[in-house]
């Protein structure tokens, strides 16, 4: 789900244009300043097709701005910072492509801003982009999940390695209490670019966390721009953990900390091992068709299951196994872990969404990518920062 209100939508100034310089008088001061008129002048001045690529900035020469208030053609306010001097004012970031934007300002002459009043308005357009790009975050706004959970932006286009360190320093996340964590850039299993911020240990249960994007007028490179801010937030659940132990054929449930039960379970054969590491539930499904041919196994079976809690986005699943009759006795499935049906049930409903699950003592050695689901504990905190654009 694309999520957030728009509602920090920055400008550009342009290079083709001129700088509109407009004044009109109301009121009169005292003293010193009665006579004073600050001359304001707004960037970019009015027209059409302003270039993208700056913010818009507002002067007051021989005075103190007032007021000042940009607004886009839906009435969505953009956000700014006045100089301590009261004698400029700019956007927090830049305009989106192919949008119109209104400016109002208002200033009085005079150091002390007592002189007389000016106003000032501009009206223009940036230019269209050639593509827009869009994200899609994980998790979703105003959703709950468990403690594993990364913060995750998947991008409909590419992001030019160049851009990434501009994109990186647009998006910000605050946690109530503080928790320390860091972006990292990831290749998702879908081929397509994605962001994740995870935190160095597990969330605290009942933590609160707003993920800002202030990404409107970015550019992510191939001709693509952002045309939008984005604005979400999201808390950490119960803390829930799942520790499975391959020869043992068991997993074990675990909250806060203590173990609370455990479900008997066949992982997989020797031929195809279970996935080893911290694995992060990425999603749910009540019911699914186990299809073969979605792991490379061709047509060999097509069987339906019940209560599904996926892992990795390559099929490493918890699910019902009813088919089988070795649950609990021998490690026969091919990489997931088959439970019968109510034991299926039992973690289904244990686990939340982001939660995680550790494979122990298994044979596989294949190392998963942290892109094959949301994989962001395969890695160490060290490993995890150097994936960051900021250097």
């Amino acid at each position: 789900m694309h999520v957030g209100t728009g509602r920090r939508s920055v400008l550009w100034a342009s290079a083709l244009m001129g700088s509109l310089v407009l004044t009109a008088c109301s009121g009169s001061g005292s003293g010193a300043d009665a006579g004073a008129e600050a001359k304001v002048t707004i960037t970019p001045g009015s027209g059409t097709a302003v270039k993208l690529g700056s913010p818009i900035s507002v002067k007051a020469d021989g005075g103190r701005l007032t007021e000042v208030e940009v607004k886009d053609a839906k009435g969505n306010k953009v956000e700014g910072r006045m100089s301590g001097d009261g004698a400029s004012w700019t956007s927090d970031g830049n305009a989106g492509p192919g949008a119109t934007y209104t400016v109002h300002t208002k200033a009085k002459g005079g150091k002390s801003g007592k002189g007389k009043e000016s106003t000032a308005s501009a009206t223009f357009t940036t230019e269209q982009a050639e593509k827009v790009n869009k994200l899609t975050n994980t998790p979703g706004n105003g959703t709950t999940v468990g403690t594993g959970m990364p913060v995750s932006i998947l991008f409909d286009h590419p992001v030019d390695k160049d851009k990434r360190a501009g994109i990186e320093k647009s998006l910000t996340v605050t946690t109530q209490p503080k928790v320390e964590g860091a972006w990292g850039w990831v290749k998702d299993w879908s081929g397509q670019d994605r962001i994740d911020w995870r935190p160095k240990d597990y969330w605290p249960t009942g933590t609160k966390v707003s993920v800002k994007g202030n990404l409107s007028g970015v550019d992510s490179g191939e001709g693509g721009w952002f045309a939008r801010n984005y604005d979400f937030g999201f808390s950490i659940g119960a803390d829930r953990k799942a520790v499975i132990d391959v020869p043992a054929h068991k997993l074990t449930m675990i909250e806060d900390g203590k173990e609370v039960g455990h479900i008997m379970g066949s992982a997989g054969s020797p031929t195809d091992p279970t996935r080893g590491g911290i694995h992060t539930v990425r999603s749910k499904n009540a019911a699914e068709t186990m299809d073969s041919a979605t792991i490379g196994h061709g047509n060999e079976w097509m069987l339906d299951s019940k209560w599904v809690t996926h892992l990795t986005a390559s099929g490493t699943f918890l699910h019902s196994a009813p088919w089988n009759n070795s649950i609990g006795v021998e490690n026969n499935s091919h990489g997931c872990f088959g439970m019968t049906t109510s034991d299926a049930k039992k973690i289904y409903d244990f686990l939340l969404i982001g939660s995680t699950v550790e494979v122990k003592n298994t044979d596989s050695t294949k190392i998963t990518d942290v892109g094959n689901g949301l994989e962001v504990w395969q890695e160490t905190w060290d490993q995890w920062k150097k994936r960051s654009a900021l250097k």
